[in-house]
């Protein structure tokens, strides 16, 4: 497996977090995609291709791009602009050399006869069928449902286009088993985040530096292994203070771990 880091967590300019992530050890960068200099409609040709060979140039490489626009995709269709937006996505991905783009759907609708589950399903479909014919996946990201839930809707889905940015912390500060998750979820995952979270006992949720929090790293690690996943562990750093010290601690501690 590789470490990478979503540069928005270093909270620098573009330029500066790609030069973080490479003095920190990393292995590759996720980038930030949704406003600022990184959107697609604020990175035309001549950008895309500059960004490319300045990563290229630091020896690093880019695990995943992220389009995660806070709305769910149940409403896509009444929105009118989340999937034509998600498709740019797909083709700055492309132009990038990139064969993953995460984002969170939303909740998934329990029911199989609710509306909101088949408008969502209807959205995915559109997004993944047009990324597929350009080498991209969209990889939802676990946290919201359980594993099992997530599994059963994209087993409704069939859609090969569409895959799972697995969390672990995400699972943990929801009450879910991130253990068992990997497994329940194999077939689907192509890109991980890094991230630790405690849930408490009145179920109050809290990120905290990889390590010290519920999730079991070195049993999750060997799940990952257990199933054949060798991609990218992905640092994402939402709180704090420190970024960039919080940042190359959680790099030590999963080289320390063997990764």
């Amino acid at each position: 497996m590789k470490i990478g880091v979503i540069i928005s967590s270093f909270r620098l300019p573009t330029d500066e977090a790609l030069e973080r992530a490479k003095a920190v050890g990393a292995d590759g960068v996720q980038l930030w995609n949704v406003g600022g200099d990184l959107d697609p409609h604020n990175l035309d040709k001549d950008g895309r291709l500059r960004l490319r060979r300045r990563i290229e140039s630091l020896g690093l490489e880019i695990s995943a791009t992220c389009a995660d626009y806070g709305h769910s995709f149940a409403e896509a269709d009444a929105m009118g602009w989340l999937v034509p937006r998600m498709q740019a996505q797909v083709d700055l991905a492309a132009e990038l050399g990139v064969a993953v783009v995460t984002t969170h759907v939303g909740v998934v609708p329990e029911g199989k006869s609710d509306p909101a589950r088949k408008r969502m399903l209807e959205a995915l479909d559109a997004v993944a069928s047009y990324a597929a014919p350009r080498g991209v996946q969209l990889a939802t990201e676990t946290g919201p449902e359980s594993p099992m839930a997530l599994a059963a809707f994209l087993r409704e889905l069939g859609n090969a286009g569409v895959a799972v940015n697995y969390d672990p912390a995400n699972l943990v500060m929801n009450g879910f088993d991130h253990i068992a998750g990997v497994q329940q979820l194999a077939k689907w995952i192509i890109h991980t985040h890094a991230k630790d979270g405690v849930r408490g006992a009145d179920g109050s949720k809290r990120e905290v530096p990889l390590g010290q929090g519920q999730v079991g790293f070195p049993a999750y690690l060997s799940a990952l292994r257990a199933i054949g996943y060798d991609g990218y562990l992905t640092v994402e750093r939402e709180v704090g203070d420190k970024p960039e010290a919080d940042i190359s601690a959680a790099v030590s501690y999963l080289r320390a771990l063997g990764v």
